[in-house]
């Protein structure tokens, strides 16, 4: 980030990242975003489609965990996907409480028929990168995910 002002070596250096960091993910989730759109789905939708289809039936607490959203967020989510059929929900046996969530045949075609088509558009967008640098870099993200998680966790 340029800026006139400057506030440290270290500041500005951490700005500098997080500005790079918040430009690259917006352009990507923005081109991502668009090819979802092509599907007749939107980001949420497409990601618990995502999720259902490679890890099978989950509650609407461990759906909401793994997309970072709130649950009542990703209750309009999941009522949307089931008025398409895509997904339905039931009550786990032992405690009435708990809402799992799967796929239904027409969901499950419909992941079989567009994520292998994503996942070729998104090793597209990454390809500017090396195999290697690739892998460092989703090394170096999730370092910085995890460390600023804890972090969060030791301030409440």
């Amino acid at each position: 980030m340029k800026t006139t002002k400057k506030y440290g070596k270290k500041t500005d250096l951490a700005l500098n990242l997080w500005v790079k960091l918040s430009r690259a993910f917006a352009v990507i989730n923005k081109k991502a975003t668009e090819d979802i759109a092509k599907y007749g789905l939107t980001e949420p939708q497409f990601c618990v489609l995502e999720c259902l289809g490679h890890l099978g039936q989950l509650s609407i607490g461990e759906l909401t965990r793994k997309q970072l959203v709130s649950a009542g967020n990703m209750t309009v989510v999941v009522n949307n996907l089931e008025k398409e059929g895509l997904v339905e929900r039931s009550r786990e046996p032992g405690n009435r409480r708990v809402v799992k969530v799967q796929l239904t045949a027409k969901g499950s075609k419909k992941f079989d028929e567009i994520f292998l088509n994503h996942a070729k558009y998104i090793t597209h967008l990454i390809s500017v990168l090396t195999e290697k640098e690739q892998s460092d870099l989703a090394k170096l993200l999730k370092k910085l995910g995890l460390i600023v998680q804890q972090l969060n966790h030791n301030t409440k």
